[in-house]
């Protein structure tokens, strides 16, 4: 089965029929939607090491950029408002690009071990020096960029697909199943270099770049 197939498809449009699939939201994930940081908010923020931010162009072409530092990498600068620092990466900015034309974005937020996610939507803005940069430093480094997320929307969702998916459960994790980095990057990348060069370059020289 492919794409090709898709005339025996049978695809939902109608909001009406999509309800009655799905049924009628549970009256509790309903409610949960808040405007405002939590304390607990704060607390899961101040421990969650890493987040996935979505962004969409004007014309609605999507993105979902990941961001990974210590604990805390969401930084808060009120009850309304976070920060995100961007570190030295592969300089594409596709993420960046699109809130300059559209800033509605999408952020969820993990802890590894936790099965539920935090879940933040607001409006953001890229800003390139603040006094809060100080408060980022990592290993010495400010970050070079900042997204700052006004917020509109926060709450946690529950943890079911963490559980269906079991991705905390090492006896579950086949990282070998796959070839390495270099090899699937030599594989579906126009390169120049070699497997063995790229071996190398993704090797322990790779993660004292991360900064």
């Amino acid at each position: 089965m492919n794409a090709a197939d898709a005339h025996q498809w049978t695809e939902v449009t109608d909001p009406a029929k999509l309800r009655e699939i799905v049924g009628e939201v549970n009256p509790r994930a309903a409610r949960k939607e808040r405007p405002r940081l939590h304390p607990r908010d704060r607390q899961w923020l101040a421990v969650s090491p890493y987040c996935v931010i979505a962004t969409a162009d004007a014309e609605g072409n999507c993105d979902a950029s990941p961001k990974g530092d210590p604990g805390g990498i969401v930084h808060v600068l009120d009850d309304t408002t976070i920060a995100v620092p961007e570190r030295k990466g592969n300089r594409r900015v596709d993420g960046y690009r699109n809130v300059l034309s559209n800033p509605h974005v999408g952020l969820l937020s993990i802890v590894p071990g936790r099965r539920e996610t935090l879940r933040i939507n607001g409006r953001a803005r890229v800003v390139s020096d603040a006094p809060f940069f100080d408060d980022m430093v990592v290993k010495g480094h400010k970050p070079i960029l900042a997204l700052v997320v006004e917020i509109e929307t926060i709450f946690f969702h529950c943890g079911k697909a963490s559980m269906r998916s079991e991705i905390w459960n090492p006896e579950t994790w086949t990282p070998e199943a796959l070839p390495s980095h270099a090899q699937m990057v030599t594989e579906t990348q126009p390169v120049t270099e070699t497997l063995e060069a790229l071996t190398e370059y993704y090797g322990a020289q790779y993660e004292k770049q991360l900064y």
